[in-house]
């Protein structure tokens, strides 16, 4: 037995005279067809419903216009005879209670705003509602309220997810990700509405929440990301660099970093090592506290002058220091190359005259004096971290690393320190001599073999500025 609904018999009844029939649908018999538009029958997902009672042969209920779009009329106004004709003929008719409250018939619909009686419909007027989308349906073909299936809802919702994780990846400005967010909240807004008017449900809410939510995701992955590898940089480098430079290096993050790792680099640079002389005895004669007192004063003297001339301690041996010049920014010029050796040679001098402020004042104090040894080689390099997962560390290796540490400990017996007129000897290569033009003083030692290496190699003795030369001695001038 099948058993039609008020709002359908109702509207078959007004359609017999147009010749109109209930029909199944010739492309899906199981649809019904009504005069021009086919009713697709409710499945428990559609719109805004989860699992919903899917009985009978339901369909969305499209409200025509506003909450009360029929006249009404009272009992007795019809008994009265004030009802003019025209505004019941040719119409369907309802009779029924539609404002005493103590019938319970009222229900909640989209223009509820709240619980009470006089903000929920009567059911007489949801009837009507449900004759006039019959009827517009049948004979102006107004189609029915359509959603999409699960496969389109999904993909609608992956299409701001999307949306949603590109603007995350795309603005780190606080204010333009707050504009693009409200503007994507209106472009939904305007899509959802037209396409209501044309008939079609999308799911707002769901896509709002993947809007606002899947950008918000991205960019605090992005900011735990970005925290990681500042860590990480910062680690290696922010102990030995200016601030500037760190900055830097972070805006170029990209060149450093490669899974969570310092990326190996091959570039040009110029090696410093320094070495004190007869060190050892001091650290005999001077008391744990005495001797780390005098040393760290000492490193601090010498971190502060590989500052200034922007190098970078790369790290402390002991009494030793290794300093970098042209790293960790790669230079991409001989012009630069040129001046990361003139600082380092600079560098080496003014710790020349810094050590021997410092004996003369360790002098007075009646503490140790001490000489210092400075080897300084430019070449090709790799640069990268090493270590395990616990402790990771930034370095530099290769034949120029080697060849500065040789340079530093070459046969301690040619031209030695000496305290207090010259407590520093400073050689260096021919390279970085080539790269010091007239700039500087120097005295060519010879050619000399190193140890670890085949061939003999050029070393000269930095005397002084070119300005101020103090020394005497063969001059020469690299060109």
């Amino acid at each position: 037995t099948v058993s039609y609904s008020l709002a359908l018999r109702l509207a078959l009844l007004y359609l017999q005279h147009e010749g109109i029939t209930l029909q199944p649908d010739a492309a899906n018999p199981a649809f019904i067809r009504l005069g021009r538009t086919t009713i697709r029958p409710f499945e428990h997902n559609d719109g805004g419903y989860i699992h919903a009672d899917v009985q009978g042969y339901q369909f969305l209920l499209d409200f025509h216009g506003a909450p009360h779009p029929f006249p009404s009329f009272s009992l007795t106004a019809l008994l009265a005879g004030v009802v003019p004709p025209e505004a019941v003929r040719d119409t369907v008719v309802l009779i029924g209670v539609g404002v005493a409250e103590s019938v319970k018939d009222f229900f909640f619909t989209p223009y509820s705003q709240g619980a009470q009686v006089e903000q929920r419909m009567a059911g007489m007027a949801l009837h009507a509602h449900s004759v006039s989308q019959l009827l517009r349906a049948a004979i102006t073909g107004e189609a029915m309220i359509t959603t999409l299936s699960e496969t389109q809802e999904t993909l609608w919702l992956l299409l701001w997810s999307l949306l949603g994780g590109a603007l995350g990846l795309w603005t780190r400005s606080f204010w333009r990700f707050a504009l693009c967010e409200v503007s994507g909240l209106v472009c939904q807004g305007l899509t959802v509405f037209v396409a209501f008017v044309w008939g079609y449900w999308f799911p707002v809410v769901p896509a709002m929440l993947a809007w606002l939510t899947v950008p918000a995701l991205v960019t605090a992955y992005l900011s735990t990301q970005e925290k990681a590898q500042r860590a990480v940089l910062m680690q290696l480098f922010s102990r030995h660099v200016s601030p500037e430079v760190a900055e830097t290096i972070w805006q170029q993050r990209e060149q450093f970093l490669e899974g969570g790792r310092i990326r190996p680099q091959r570039l040009v640079a110029s090696v410093l090592f320094t070495d004190l002389m007869g060190f050892t005895s001091v650290s005999e004669k001077l008391p744990p506290q005495a001797l780390t007192e005098w040393i760290n004063e000492y490193m601090a003297v010498m971190a502060h002058h590989v500052t200034v001339h922007h190098g970078v301690i790369n790290k402390y041996i002991g009494d030793s220091i290794m300093a970098l010049f042209g790293v960790p920014l790669a230079r991409t010029t001989e012009q630069d190359i040129a001046q990361d050796a003139r600082h380092a040679v600079e560098c080496a001098l003014d710790m020349r005259a810094a050590l021997k402020a410092m004996n003369a004042r360790w002098e007075e104090q009646q503490q140790p004096t001490i000489g210092m040894r400075v080897g300084i080689f430019t070449g090709p390099l790799v640069a990268g971290s090493v270590g395990s997962i616990e402790r990771v560390e930034y370095t530099v290796m290769g034949d120029t690393v080697n060849t500065a540490s040789r340079l530093e400990s070459f046969d301690k017996n040619v031209l030695p320190p000496d305290i207090p007129d010259n407590p520093c000897r400073i050689l260096i290569g021919a390279r970085t001599a080539e790269y010091l033009g007239r700039d500087f003083s120097l005295a060519q030692v010879g050619e000399v073999s190193l140890k670890g290496k085949d061939e003999k190699v050029t070393i000269y003795n930095v005397l002084d500025r070119a300005d101020r030369r103090s020394h005497g001695g063969k001059r020469r001038a690299a060109t």
